[in-house]
């Protein structure tokens, strides 16, 4: 078994109950000597949990919030408390206080970052019978979304059970969000910045169903979800934009160069010109406001147009075969326009992904999850 001592337990709580005490005496059970408690502005008759344990305990540090200010700024206050006080500290361990991680998973996670260095998110399967519906639903749903719209595998994204190395603890504390939506932002740095992290099977435990959580459903998740679809919002109007520079390009240009050309060279030279100068505004939008990606301009920009050749290729080959497939003439500009933005349409989420997840991507090779069996 592996030292711990140099891994802070990161605890907030909102108005708790004996099952805090249970947690933390679980914590003290399997090697942990260093808890950082933090009081997220509980209600006055609830406030004696925080006093009692913080007296029992010298492993205990409590952090007090006067007002309830969000499960997201009360793991920050503790990240900024141990970045401060533990200088020789590896990393954290945010756990919940409502006594569903085990002692033993807490320790395997922790144990399996001071093995490899990355970040560790403890998992659980939904599959299981005795997982609430809405629980259930609403995890495979934002793990989709994030598949989707984000490129990230991640079988479990609402955990608690996150272990952080000191690296990543500082670079977290920059990140926006003081509610339940932290957490989703926090999955969204790991992509952006490029810090790796693995996934470690965790029991699945719900107590009373989940009746404890203070997550209100339609309003958090809201908050959550509104994060993720920013990313394909901005690419939607990023892509509108330079659809409409490509469409009016390929327009002005099929209509010019009629006179001189004729069937697929003037498809060709139509599309390429055209796609050329919507290439080059697509990939300044994308990084800098889509994707804000983090990485070099040159190393960005060569994965771009690995991508954008080959799909401007498509983007006439597939136009040109529907001209012969449906026999459009040369002469019936306004059809010819309609089926290239048709063709543009159907390479739009394809590109989304690619870019998300390659052109885009931090440098680090190993921001995707790994599942450990």
């Amino acid at each position: 078994m592996q030292d711990l001592s140099n891994i802070s337990v990161v605890l907030p709580s909102l108005d708790p109950d004996e099952k805090l005490t249970a947690v933390i005496d679980g914590l003290l059970q399997y090697g942990f000597s260093d808890i950082i408690l933090v009081n997220d502005g509980s209600k006055p008759e609830n406030r004696h949990h925080f006093t009692d344990l913080a007296s029992a305990h010298p492993e205990i540090t409590l952090l007090q919030h006067e007002v309830n200010r969000g499960k997201g700024a009360a793991l920050k206050t503790a990240f900024r408390w141990f970045l401060d006080n533990r200088p020789q500290g590896y990393g954290v361990v945010t756990v919940d206080g409502d006594n569903q991680h085990h002692p033993e998973d807490t320790r395997a996670c922790c144990e399996h970052m001071l093995r490899t260095g990355h970040c560790v998110l403890g998992c659980r399967d939904f599959s299981l019978d005795h997982v609430p519906p809405r629980s259930r639903f609403g995890n495979r749903t934002t793990s989709l979304v994030f598949k989707v719209f984000c490129g990230m595998t991640i079988s479990d994204t609402q955990t608690g059970l996150r272990c952080l190395t000191r690296d990543a603890v500082e670079a977290l504390t920059q990140v926006a969000g003081d509610r339940f939506e932290y957490e989703t932002n926090m999955l969204l740095a790991f992509k952006s910045q490029g810090i790796p992290f693995d996934e470690v099977k965790i029991r699945t435990v719900y107590i009373e169903e989940n009746k404890s959580s203070h997550f209100r459903v339609i309003h958090d998740s809201w908050r959550i979800y509104k994060l993720i679809l920013a990313y394909f919002f901005r690419y939607t109007v990023s892509s509108l934009l330079c659809a409409v520079v490509d469409t009016g390009a390929f327009a002005l240009l099929d209509r010019l160069l009629r006179v001189h050309l004729h069937g697929f060279l003037l498809t060709a030279c139509a599309g390429v010109t055209a796609r050329i100068l919507s290439s080059l505004l697509n990939f300044t939008l994308n990084k800098k406001l889509v994707f804000r990606a983090k990485v070099s301009t040159k190393t960005a920009m060569i994965r771009y147009y690995c991508l954008a050749l080959p799909q401007m290729a498509a983007q006439v080959l597939l136009t040109q075969g529907l001209y012969w497939l449906f026999q459009i003439s040369d002469r019936a500009t306004g059809l010819r326009t309609f089926l290239y933005v048709i063709v543009m349409i159907c390479l739009y989420v394809l590109s989304y992904m690619i870019q998300q997840r390659w052109v885009f991507a931090p440098k680090t090779p190993e921001d995707s999850a790994t599942l450990q069996k």
